[in-house]
């Protein structure tokens, strides 16, 4: 349960903002595609959408884990998405799923995931009381059932310490919740920047803010094609793909996050 851990502890927790199932896999993907230790150009969207496509990653219980391989090397990475109504998944039994649990797999860490994944099918289907999906309030009380599910499956004492310190920090924070501090899907924000050979640039994006600000930069300053992370203006921009055109014409496809307001 390695990498469910290092979700937790990395903010990769979400409320999903809408129930659409191919907006909700593609904002959870976006999200690893962040993670700075992922290459650029992996194209997760990508492959979560074409492999669910072929088959419906329902677990159970109101479950869904989604993945995508890739033959880069790498830690398994996972990122989970809570809709409090649930989402229309297409599974067999109807059943709405209320949990997301999506991962990148390197190939080396194939064995790693299914063992996850199993472990977290089986800890379920053995407990009653973790197959219950309506007594969620937010985001901690759902923080908190992924770490009882984490201790059920009994991992190493290593990350059962890892867990037990999660729980210490929900608890009070669950009294005096500091707003700064939940993560908002809204700051992570998909965007096609094109470069022409002046290096002047074009921000398509739907947000104005990203437009009007990446925009007033000095041409050539944007160094997309040299750079895998840039931070500029409070934004940190990760480029995903990079189509060249001519007349030394560029576009960025790049997912934008941006700093929370405090």
């Amino acid at each position: 349960m390695k990498s469910l851990l290092t979700a937790l502890e990395e903010g990769r927790l979400i409320e999903l903002p809408e129930s659409d199932k191919q907006k909700s896999l593609t904002l959870l993907a976006s999200l690893i595609e962040a993670v700075p230790s992922v290459k650029s150009h992996s194209n997760i969207v990508e492959g979560v959408l074409a492999r669910e496509s072929q088959s419906v990653t329902y677990l159970g219980y109101g479950w869904a884990c989604p993945h995508t391989r890739t033959p880069d090397e790498g830690e398994l990475i996972c990122a989970v998405g809570w809709h409090p109504s649930g989402i229309s998944y297409g599974n067999a039994d109807g059943q709405l799923v209320k949990i997301i649990a999506l991962y990148y797999v390197p190939e080396t860490q194939r064995n790693l995931y299914l063992k996850e994944i199993s472990g977290i099918a089986r800890c379920i289907g053995a407990n009653i009381e973790l197959q219950d999906m309506s007594s969620f309030s937010d985001l901690n009380s759902v923080r908190l059932r992924l770490l009882d599910i984490v201790t059920e499956s009994g991992i190493k004492s290593e990350h059962e310490a890892r867990a037990r310190m999660i729980r210490l920090e929900i608890r009070p924070a669950a009294v005096t919740a500091d707003p700064s501090a939940i993560f908002d899907p809204a700051l992570v924000v998909p965007a096609w920047i094109v470069r022409d050979s002046t290096g002047k640039i074009t921000v398509l994006s739907g947000d104005d803010g990203i437009v009007k600000e990446l925009e007033s930069l000095p041409d050539g300053s944007l160094r997309l094609d040299k750079e895998q992370v840039i931070s500029v203006k409070g934004f940190s921009i990760h480029v995903r793909q990079t189509s060249s055109f001519a007349e030394n014409r560029y576009m960025f496809d790049c997912i934008v996050v941006k700093a929370p307001k405090r």
